[in-house]
């Protein structure tokens, strides 16, 4: 069932929703997710169990005002107090050392816990009525492709479930995660912030997993394979993609192509759509593109690779999860 979230009243029976133990989708400005009361760990099983997602894998709480920061995080150091200030409400998650006896579910047994402010209006209006913290991941089965539209939700999950529309997504991949548990920030998923914007407003380097001897958190959407379409990614350079099309000549083929190059095919049923220039454009619209190609029931997906710039971190770093 999809409501207007800009229905005051949607608004409420969404927030009633999660008090009573329930499930609810709502838009964020990175991707649609599957909500539940965070302090009830039977509400978050719901979540687990929805999405066919392992219990040890943790979410992200969603919060409605950065100072509940402290209702779940024994510790805020001074970093991640400086990221705070600088990106929250915003497209950025923090890992934080977590209070005892609370979101241990969310946590997936950890004790440290995901937090995260989101920016988009119906999410702060959502989590207001709400009155509690929200743990929220992609609202999508376990490992596919994240939902951008309320519709794309429920296509997923079905329509028995409560969803707030709140627009298409407009950064249109996960957040940032910046692990704050181990002394330096460490950078465990890019999204649409760039490592140079937090090196700047936390005043430190950030560090990658593999330059600290400590094990990394587990983090959500951090596995080698995850954001996966149906049909089969393959990345590739503009000439690798010519050079296959050429090859491919005018024969038939269920094959979809997602390139900022121009290139040329006189294969019959090939897709093409063109990808931005601009990073952030092609993330808005990334997993969009790749649900639509799925949905013309194409077998192969073939990708221009990104450039190796920093503000296309994000779209590589989900392409190639997308492609393991």
């Amino acid at each position: 069932m999809i409501l207007s979230g800009r229905d005051a009243a949607a608004i409420a029976s969404a927030a009633r929703q999660i008090q009573a133990g329930g499930l609810v989708g709502f838009p964020t400005e990175t991707v649609y997710g599957l909500g539940a009361d965070a302090s009830s760990d039977q509400a978050v099983a719901g979540i687990f169990a929805a999405k066919g997602r392992p219990a040890d894998h943790p979410l992200i709480v969603h919060v409605a005002d950065p100072a509940q920061v402290h209702d779940y995080a024994s510790a805020v150091p001074d970093f991640a107090q400086r990221l705070i200030e600088a990106f929250w409400p915003g497209p950025l998650t923090l890992i934080l050392p977590r209070k005892t006896g609370v979101a241990a579910a969310a946590a997936g047994g950890q004790d440290s816990v995901g937090l995260r402010c989101p920016a988009h209006p119906v999410a702060q209006a959502f989590l207001k009525a709400c009155a509690t913290g929200v743990a929220g991941p992609s609202a999508n089965r376990f490992g596919r492709v994240s939902p951008t539209t309320a519709a794309h939700v429920a296509q997923e999950l079905g329509d028995d479930l409560l969803v707030l529309d709140g627009g298409p997504c407009a950064v249109g991949i996960e957040s940032a995660i910046v692990d704050c548990t181990r002394g330096r920030p460490v950078l465990l998923r890019p999204g649409l912030l760039t490592r140079a914007e937090l090196e700047l407003a936390c005043g430190q380097t950030l560090l990658n997993p593999e330059d600290i001897q400590q094990t990394a958190p587990r983090a959500s959407g951090t596995l080698d394979s995850h954001y996966a379409p149906n049909a089969k990614v393959r990345l590739m350079s503009a000439k690798a993609l010519q050079t296959a099309l050429d090859l491919l000549g005018s024969e038939s083929a269920s094959i979809a192509v997602y390139a900022r190059s121009s290139l040329l095919s006189t294969a019959p049923d090939l897709r093409m759509r063109r990808m931005p220039d601009a990073a952030q454009a092609a993330a808005q619209e990334l997993f969009a593109v790749l649900r639509e190609f799925d949905g013309q029931g194409v077998e192969l997906i073939w990708i221009e690779t990104p450039p190796m710039s920093a503000d296309w971190d994000g779209v590589r770093d989900r392409l190639q999860r997308a492609a393991a």
